[in-house]
């Protein structure tokens, strides 16, 4: 639901790179690109932006009022 703040397999602090690489991926440039230039090299990284579903706005609507 939210991207987390860090890695979960090397503890690397990915949270703050989240908007910067789902703007420039939702403007149409390429995730490899993006992520080379953010400096995310590790694996484990790339897969927890790569592969994070952003569903809380989904979510919200079930929420108690």
């Amino acid at each position: 639901m939210i991207i987390p703040v860090r890695c979960f397999t090397c503890g690397y602090p990915i949270g703050a790179k989240w908007n910067e690489f789902s703007e420039r991926v939702k403007k149409g440039e390429d995730p490899k690109k993006v992520l080379d230039d953010l400096g995310i090299k590790r694996y484990c990284c790339r897969r927890m932006l790569l592969s994070h579903v952003e569903l809380l706005h989904e979510v919200m609507n079930y929420g108690v009022r």
